[in-house]
């Protein structure tokens, strides 16, 4: 079972409604249950997908370096990817992750689903919980 807030769903279809005709590659991170204000009923360690990293962060570094350096180290093992013109399922040009939330027109509640790398198709349970509040230290 995959983990999503509300609040990143909501998001993510606005950004991919957004781009459209283009397809967009996010990086997603988590964040463990117990981090969460209010009792979600999983298991603490479980990790809630969240938030994500712009896409354009760190790519000049990244274009001459050839590493991405807007994404922290150990982070991001899940990806936002879009098919405007295409189907809800993974293809081989798609960016693997070990969790890929993968989204199509019209960008609603029918139109994403969780699979891993293998194109398998993960339950998703999207949760109506607010991620705890961060702040720049």
């Amino acid at each position: 079972m995959i983990y999503v807030t509300r609040g990143l769903v909501d998001v993510l279809l606005d950004l991919a409604e957004d781009a459209e005709p283009n397809a967009l590659d996010i990086t997603l991170a988590s964040t463990p249950a117990r981090n969460f204000e209010s009792d979600l009923d999983l298991d603490p360690e479980t990790p809630v997908l969240t938030h994500f990293y712009l896409p354009d962060a760190g790519r000049s570094v990244g274009a001459v370096f050839g590493m991405d350096l807007g994404t922290p180290a150990g982070s991001g093992k899940a990806r936002f990817i879009t098919h405007p013109q295409g189907k809800l399922v993974v293809t081989k040009r798609d960016h693997l992750a070990a969790v890929m939330l993968l989204a199509v027109p019209p960008w609603d509640e029918r139109s994403y689903a969780a699979f891993d790398r293998s194109g398998r198709q993960l339950d998703l349970s999207v949760l109506d919980a607010e991620p705890p509040q961060e702040s720049l230290a």
